[in-house]
């Protein structure tokens, strides 16, 4: 039970800390929809997103009204595309981004994610179309987004598919060059990825979950720098265990919130409740920052040495208060990186505080990976490739879910900046080393193995 305390504490998360529900995202199984026939499968998958999500925005709003408690999005996660359209062609999977793209307009919802393939292991006919649609559907559409899953502790990494994503990132970077390459803002590389990720643009409905589902994503980085703001500012000697405990217990009341909104809106839709995921996914907006939080606990920006060490503390507190507060935590909770739709971040890397490098090695303890990282639109296939194939490796060796979300922005070279609106915020163009070369290890291809610890778990 939270105490009066806490409660007026809440009150002042929502008031002047930008707390918020940042999303409530409705799983929709689409398997049961799977037809040889392209039209038939379309009005299915038209017809059950309809029905299951028709009323899903209204009772989004009437439940955040009654709490207080803003629901900033509203999305829908589907069966993986790849598995639901099995026997069709690359042109037709593009046809069936655009009934997606349809569904999510007409039910009003931000984002569709799930038009996904699972190729950690191999890559089967289907999977290779939906790839190859990927660059046409996500630069045609406007709300549909897709993930594709490249490695896992498990099978290792797939090369081949990694090398193919390199490829395909170009190819809708170079189709959307009029918007800074916005297609690519929808595209997310993984390696070991949850079936149950409410956040865009990973999120899809996993094999294993229910017919429908409700996910919701909590975000709190204002509140937890307050937080640390406050509690440094009345004991300048607290030590960083306490401030980890402080932490802990702000990331509690934020998923209890979460919950709470997550399952009135499951109730009234009479859908089952799936899981409450606390991720510190930032905005664009002052105050609503990720990187100000290291510079609460006195760096002078993320991104300096001690930045991987406070992001492991942060981490750490964030997944132990929300695992407490809630026994159906899942999805990625944690901390969120992304350079573009954080303000804080981006200057970072404008002012030269955070490179890629040093990115790269702070995935190894957040929840994601090189998150809206725009890079130099000269970047080769084999370079984009690279970077994606090293970040996979940091997921498979450190058992966690790792992803790159890149964007080579066409016509444009590091130290400009691209726009992309929205959420998606902007950001400078970060360096990249060796961008425009080749690289003959990338292109050698096949599987490199898992480690051997997850072969005798």
């Amino acid at each position: 039970m939270l105490t009066d305390r806490e409660i007026l504490s809440t009150l002042e998360m929502l008031q002047n800390e930008h707390l918020d529900v940042r999303t409530v995202t409705l799983g929709i199984n689409l398997l049961d929809c799977a037809s040889h026939d392209l039209n038939r499968l379309k009005d299915n998958i038209y017809n059950k997103i309809s029905t299951l999500a028709g009323s899903l925005v209204s009772v989004c709003e009437r439940v955040g009204e009654k709490y207080g408690i803003p629901v900033v999005n509203k999305r829908i996660s589907v069966s993986p595309i790849a598995v639901v359209a099995g026997p069709f062609s690359s042109s037709q999977m593009i046809a069936i981004a655009h009934t997606l793209n349809k569904a999510a307009e007409d039910v009003g919802v931000d984002f569709i994610g799930g038009f996904t393939a699972l190729v950690e292991k191999g890559i089967a006919k289907s999977d290779r179309a939906l790839i190859d649609a990927i660059p046409e559907a996500l630069a045609e559409t406007e709300r549909v987004c897709a993930s594709v899953n490249v490695a896992s502790t498990r099978a290792g990494i797939n090369m081949d598919a990694v090398y193919l994503m390199g490829r395909k990132i170009k190819r809708a970077a170079s189709l959307s060059a009029k918007r800074d390459g916005i297609a690519c803002a929808k595209l997310c590389v993984f390696a070991n990825i949850p079936q149950d990720i409410p956040f865009m643009a990973g999120a899809y409905l996993g094999i294993g979950e229910a017919d429908a589902v409700i996910n919701v994503g909590v975000s709190g980085p204002g509140v937890v720098k307050k937080a640390v703001e406050r509690a440094l500012e009345a004991n300048p000697h607290m030590d960083l265990g306490r401030i980890s405990e402080l932490i802990k217990r702000t990331a509690y009341k934020v998923t209890r919130v979460g919950e709470l909104i997550g399952r009135e809106v499951a109730d009234q839709l009479d859908i089952r409740f799936g899981v409450a995921d606390l991720s510190l996914a930032p905005t664009p907006n002052v105050g609503d920052s990720v990187g100000e939080i290291f510079q609460s606990l006195g760096l002078l920006s993320i991104g300096v040495p001690g930045t991987t060490a406070a992001l492991a503390l942060i981490n750490d507190a964030v997944k132990k208060g929300g695992a407490f507060a809630s026994s159906h935590v899942g999805g990625l909770s944690g901390s969120f990186v992304p350079v573009s739709e954080d303000l804080n971040i981006s200057q970072a890397a404008a002012d030269g505080h955070l490179t890629i490098e040093k990115l790269e090695a702070i995935t190894s303890v957040c929840s994601v990976g090189l998150d809206m990282v725009a890079i130099p639109g000269d970047t080769s296939d084999d370079t984009i490739a690279a970077i994606i194939a090293d970040e996979m490796a940091i997921g498979v060796i450190n058992k966690k879910t790792t992803a790159t979300r890149l964007i080579p922005v066409p016509g444009k070279k590091a130290g400009d900046s691209a726009y992309f609106g929205g959420l998606l915020g902007q950001s400078v163009i970060m360096p990249v080393n060796n961008a425009r070369g080749t690289n003959a290890f990338i292109r050698l291809g096949g599987r490199i193995p898992a480690p051997i610890q997850s072969l005798t778990n």
